[in-house]
């Protein structure tokens, strides 16, 4: 498969590439490097981006809606207003990554790395952050409906205005985390560290 005159198949060197608006469904870029590539509008969905390369792309506005981003490295990447419903980012590197207004409903998210991680006014409606690292994360306005943040770390990190209606927060760390103004009804918290309501 060759898009925009770039060879898409696993393992491609694709850094610094322009693909955006692309249409990369069902794409097989596993193992690939995308450092800094722009895949601005582009359309991933269900592409398998296992253990790639994307630090510091450029995903903004993109589909990825079914995609496999397990154990991808998405560190300093631009993934504002995304669409990741229903992606795996299983053991994925968000570590200071913008997801703002990015769409993660139904994503799972288990033992991801979103140190640092702007997640502010993101849809994280039943997504499952189960061992996540949310250490400093910005969750500002996020929509955590129906979440699963057993585990999860979340030191440090700024949950105002959060909307956590029916999440799971078992055994969860708030040390220190901002949480003035989040809806709390119907939370489960048993074990939670850190937390004074």
């Amino acid at each position: 498969m060759e898009v925009k005159g770039h060879k898409i198949q696993p393992g491609a060197d694709l850094s610094r590439a322009n693909l955006s608006n692309a249409n990369l469904m069902d794409a097989n870029l596993r193992r690939a490097n995308l450092r800094r590539v722009n895949l601005a509008g582009a359309y991933l969905e269900d592409a398998n981006l296992e253990d790639a390369n994307l630090e510091d792309a450029n995903l903004e506005d993109a589909n990825l809606g079914g995609a496999s981003l397990r154990r991808a490295n998405l560190s300093n990447a631009n993934l504002s207003n995304a669409n990741l419903s229903e992606v795996c980012l299983a053991d994925a590197n968000l570590s200071s990554a913008n997801l703002s207004n990015a769409q993660l409903s139904d994503s799972y998210l288990g033992n991801a790395n979103l140190i640092s991680a702007n997640l502010s006014s993101a849809n994280l409606w039943g997504a499952d952050l189960a061992d996540a690292n949310l250490r400093g994360a910005n969750l500002r306005g996020a929509d955590l409906r129906d979440a699963k943040l057993r585990r999860a770390d979340l030191t440090d990190a700024d949950l105002t205005d959060a909307y956590f209606f029916g999440a799971d927060l078992t055994r969860a760390d708030l040390t220190r985390a901002n949480h003035s103004g989040s809806f709390c009804w119907s939370v489960r918290l048993k074990g939670v560290i850190g937390y004074e309501p």
